[in-house]
């Protein structure tokens, strides 16, 4: 008689949920779970032949308030997996902004030697389409110092 409780004590349902993954629980799967993916019940029958008592108690635990999702290895390795993503994403967000502010340091830098060879009176030349150089006359040096400064705007 002792070994008939000990059997009732390990009973084990064996199922595949709708993500392939194999549950294993001593409460019966949800009703969302098809017979033919319930791969063990226990007394070694099919859920689809278990005793009106176990209809019962899967029918009272379905009314009782739901508790969080048990944990078993697939919910952890889930998470685990879910975590992992967000910190990727985290870090590559990082990655790409340390970059951008990488690259506004470099052009502003680049504006202000601009702006300095400007401002300092010396010629500039250009060269132009054909490979002939050009110097700049005071309107067109006006005109860079005013980009100059609209993009130096942004390096405060």
């Amino acid at each position: 008689m002792s070994l008939a409780f000990c059997a009732v004590a390990h009973a084990q349902y064996v199922w595949i949920d709708d993500k392939g993954n194999k549950q294993f629980s001593d409460l019966p799967p949800p009703k969302s779970v098809p017979k033919d993916k319930i791969l063990k019940a226990p007394g070694g029958a099919k859920a689809a032949q278990a005793p009106a008592a176990d209809d019962k108690a899967a029918s009272a635990s379905q009314a009782a308030p739901k508790l969080e999702k048990p944990v078993t290895l697939a919910t952890k390795n889930e998470d685990f997996n879910k975590r992992r993503a967000e910190q990727a994403e985290k870090d590559k967000k990082a990655e790409q902004e340390k970059t951008a502010a990488d690259d506004k340091a470099k052009n502003c830098d680049r504006a202000r030697n601009y702006q300095q060879s400007l401002n300092s009176g010396t010629r500039l030349s250009r060269t132009d389409k054909n490979g002939e150089r050009s110097f700049l006359s005071d309107a067109e040096r006006q005109q860079e110092l005013d980009t100059a400064k609209k993009a130096l705007a942004d390096c405060k």
